[in-house]
């Protein structure tokens, strides 16, 4: 693997990291004091360059940071969920923020994500209210809530194939599928025996979904028949926290974990582990894989570190 290119960020705990689907090199990360369990957070906007990583932006909210997501239509804006119910609009291009607060969800919302298909400018969010809301950025208010799942919701992503279909991930144990134009669930899939901490939409394929669960397994599943999975990904020895399919691999994908690693994985191949990546030294709950770069990969942990590298797997043709 390439040398990591590493940010030190004192007393924040890093939950989530995302690309700009713009900008080659710039970041942000989500991140919180003590571990999220008290205190502030702080929404880190962060470019690279010949010297390595250096803060563009820092924003300041009231409460801890989960997720964050990249507009699809303004190269400058993002949204931000938090630990005191709510959703926060930023501006990169101010020095200041949030332009907008959105504040309906009752307890934490662990998962927010603008929607990727062209046509609609939407963002789904997720909660341990056990609700996912949709909203359109340019409200104030959800457009609409969605009930169902028995417990806290830790995931909830857009298909990137399919306008107005998100995908969400429970503590129920339960993968569920749903419809913006029918505000109904579609499908349910008791995807894990544990709870369930992320999901994700294949780029390659609008029927594959895969889930990341407490067990430590990745399961794959094909929405056309949900009986068992597809592929299940063992190695990880505890709980998966983020999982992610590569943008240029039609068949590969990344998971983070509590156990301090991120794997690369490729679900076609006899031997899908790819590669194991342990450089965090605490749970690496952010993730992701730069749109620009076939080989770029960004991860942070609760260590208090923001890493980009690219690592061999990606590097090596095959």
């Amino acid at each position: 693997m390439s040398t990591a290119r590493t940010l030190r960020v004192p007393g924040r705990h890093g939950y989530a990291a995302e690309f700009s689907p713009y900008l080659p090199g710039r970041l942000a990360c989500a991140a919180a004091q003590h571990y999220g369990i008290a205190g502030c957070g702080t929404l880190i906007v962060l470019d690279q360059n010949e010297s390595g990583l250096q803060v563009f932006r820092s924003f300041d909210w009231s409460d801890g940071l989960f997720d964050v997501t990249w507009s699809e239509d303004n190269e400058h804006v993002l949204v931000t969920c938090s630990g005191d119910g709510s959703l926060q609009l930023w501006d990169t291009a101010k020095a200041t923020g949030p332009l907008q607060v959105y504040k309906e969800h009752t307890q934490e919302v662990y998962s927010v994500d603008w929607s990727q298909t062209r046509g609609e400018q939407l963002v789904v969010s997720g909660s341990w209210d056990q609700t996912v809301k949709v909203w359109d950025p340019t409200v104030g208010n959800s457009l609409c809530t969605f009930r169902g799942h028995e417990s806290v919701i830790y995931s909830t992503i857009w298909s990137p194939h399919i306008p107005g279909c998100f995908a969400s991930a429970s503590g129920d144990q339960t993968l569920r599928i749903w419809d913006v134009k029918t505000a109904g669930v579609r499908i349910v899939i008791p995807a894990h025996q544990t709870e369930i901490l992320s999901c994700d939409w294949c780029k390659y394929n609008e029927n594959l979904v895969v889930t990341g669960a407490v067990d430590c397994s990745l399961r794959g599943w094909d929405l056309r028949n949900v009986r068992q999975p597809v592929f299940e990904l063992l190695g990880h020895t505890y709980a998966i926290r983020r999982v992610k399919f590569s943008p240029f691999h039609a068949s590969v994908l990344a998971s983070c974990s509590y156990d301090f690693t991120v794997r690369f994985w490729n679900f076609s191949k006899p031997d899908p582990l790819l590669e194991t990546v342990e450089h965090h030294t605490e749970f690496t709950c952010g993730l992701d894989l730069s749109l620009q770069s076939p080989t770029e990969v960004a991860d942070c942990s609760w260590d208090e570190t923001i890493k980009i590298y690219d690592p061999i797997c990606l590097t090596v043709p095959g």
